[in-house]
């Protein structure tokens, strides 16, 4: 498949609001592939949403198979929806769009997902902690909600980097 490029705050595409798909094609898995490789492409990335390579379709990727903790995904997700919320935890986050940036946002700490998975089969995802985080980033994207929208405080991550190793 294909890495496409990451658009960057700035884009008004980024603001813009997706379309959901009417069913799960050819073209539509396509799109989740190099939703998927484009992010394995990145340095720390563990979503990427359609808008931000420049397509306003209901489609994103998660993966935290790397997170030493409590690996999970990859998911492959068309029209994902937030059924359900429950808790609240607020997590630092950055965003592949807004590099060097990240910021402390508030979101629930528990959700459940439901979506269709690359083959239209419907699925149902109960999600907590980290990855309930992410999917709730991922799906804001698609309807042009960015992190920055939802910050209580904005930080320079090379600022927060060199404190952490000043720490250490």
């Amino acid at each position: 498949m294909a890495i496409r490029q990451i658009r960057e705050i700035g884009d008004e595409l980024l603001r813009k609001k997706s379309r959901p798909y009417e069913k799960v094609d050819d073209k539509a898995r396509e799109l989740l592939q190099d939703l998927y490789d484009t992010l394995k492409q990145t340095d720390d990335g563990v979503g990427l949403a359609a808008p931000q390579v420049g397509v306003l379709r209901r489609a994103i990727v998660v993966d935290l198979s790397m997170d030493e903790e409590n690996p999970q995904g990859p998911f492959k997700l068309i029209n994902p929806v937030i059924v359900k919320k429950s808790g609240s935890q607020v997590c630092r986050e950055g965003c592949l769009s807004i590099p060097g940036k990240l910021g402390d946002v508030e979101r629930p700490k528990k959700v459940t997902v439901e979506a269709l998975d690359e083959n239209g089969k419907k699925i149902t995802i109960k999600a907590d902690g980290l990855l309930a985080v992410v999917l709730c980033h991922e799906i804001d994207h698609l309807d042009g909600v960015l992190f920055v929208d939802r910050a209580t405080e904005l930080f320079n991550a090379e600022d927060v980097e060199n404190e952490e190793n000043e720490s250490k």
